[in-house]
């Protein structure tokens, strides 16, 4: 399993692309007797082993972040480098998210060699996704082309081997302001857009601290995350600047809700605000357009399948106390959308994920293979 995940972090696969990393894991999977293995029209990679009546699967994303720059990654911690220091395997995905593929597959190997699928009347999916950039649309097209509907889900996302059940939505936004241009020698004459956005950017943080809080998930929050403006060049007066609003919704809030909460702030109407849409083909030129908008979720701890995640973790020694994600994930799609009953559980920790120097515990690695093979064995308390 680490020679297995070293050979997936020396893959770059950012931007999407995971045609390399995912020929990897096809050999992989082929090698391990899974069957029905193709790739769905996204373009994610799937894979089926067991034959019985209840449907789980496993999502693993296979797409990670980009690495910055490299001369920042400590010498002989490459970002592809894969190296393992005292117990610790650095590199670009090791914990968002590739960490969690190989004891996902190996976990269904072993699940299946020792009859438990067989027993439980099991039929499991490893889907190795896309999501870094619009989580939960691959899942969308994979359940909706291939007519394949998981019973229950669970998502590899890092939880530092404990059982998540849950986290907040989001949503984001472009405002624009609207100006008038002219030559900067003379700029009293124009009507300088970039200046007209300050008035919202200094109501955002205020904004940001009235925010609702869940005691389960959390605060909402609202955060300027990027500013652009349109000029002839760099003497000119800006007659447009556009910023766009990441919002993560808790318990009781909706994008309707939140959107109505920006429009508030617009001084005048020379200010217009749109939800972003996401208008990116995938790498092997899928295109779906789609709303950046991602539900809420989460389940409580008596939901049969999160009960049944917690007894897999209480029987090998492990942490049994829930959690749930501060960013999203799939689950936005599996369980905000789809409401299919969904938890996760992954090896590394949230805190080092999009970091210089990304690294995973290599025994965690291995022990989540431990659980992703006996959580079948309670799967029939599920549905």
């Amino acid at each position: 399993m680490i020679s297995f995940l070293r050979d997936l972090v020396a893959i770059p696969s950012y931007d999407g692309n995971i045609r390399a990393v995912a020929a990897r894991v096809e050999q992989e999977l082929r090698a391990l007797g899974f069957a029905d293995i193709h790739y769905a029209p996204y373009g994610d990679l799937v894979a089926k082993i067991g034959d019985g009546k209840e449907i789980l699967l496993y999502d693993s994303h296979l797409d990670t972040v980009g690495v910055g720059d490299e001369r920042e990654w400590n010498a002989g911690r490459g970002a592809f480098s894969g190296a393992i220091e005292n117990g610790l395997m650095y590199g670009r995905g090791t914990v968002d998210e590739k960490g969690s593929t190989p004891p996902m597959i190996y976990g269904l190997k072993i699940a299946h060699d020792l009859g438990l699928l067989d027993a439980h009347s099991v039929t499991a999916y490893y889907f190795g996704s896309i999501e870094e950039w619009c989580e939960g649309l691959s899942a969308q097209v994979f359940v909706e082309a291939e007519k394949v509907k998981p019973d229950f889900v669970v998502i590899g996302e890092p939880t530092n081997l404990r059982v998540y059940r849950g986290h907040k939505g989001r949503v984001e936004f472009r405002v624009t302001a609207k100006g008038r241009s002219a030559h900067g020698a003379a700029h009293w004459l124009g009507d300088n857009a970039l200046y007209k956005m300050q008035d919202v950017l200094r109501a955002i943080p205020e904004l940001d601290a009235r925010l609702p809080n869940d005691p389960f998930l959390g605060r909402g929050s609202i955060v300027a995350t990027h500013i652009d403006v349109r000029a002839g060049s760099l003497n000119v007066v800006p007659d447009r600047c556009s910023i766009v609003l990441d919002r993560r919704l808790t318990f009781g809030e909706t994008a309707e809700q939140a959107l109505e909460q920006v429009r508030a702030l617009l001084p005048s109407e020379d200010f217009e605000i749109e939800i972003l849409r996401y208008t990116r083909p995938s790498y092997n030129g899928y295109m779906r357009e789609h709303a950046q908008v991602f539900p809420v979720w989460t389940f409580e701890e008596s939901h049969p399948l999160v009960r049944a995640a917690v007894e897999t973790s209480r029987a090998l020694g492990m942490d049994t106390t829930t959690g749930k994600w501060n960013f999203s994930t799939n689950g936005a799609y599996w369980a905000g959308v789809a409401h299919i009953p969904s938890v996760g559980f992954g090896p590394g920790e949230e805190d080092v994920v999009h970091t210089v120097d990304e690294r995973v515990r290599v025994d965690d690695v291995v022990r989540a293979a431990e659980w992703y093979a006996r959580l079948p064995v309670l799967s029939q308390s599920v549905v």
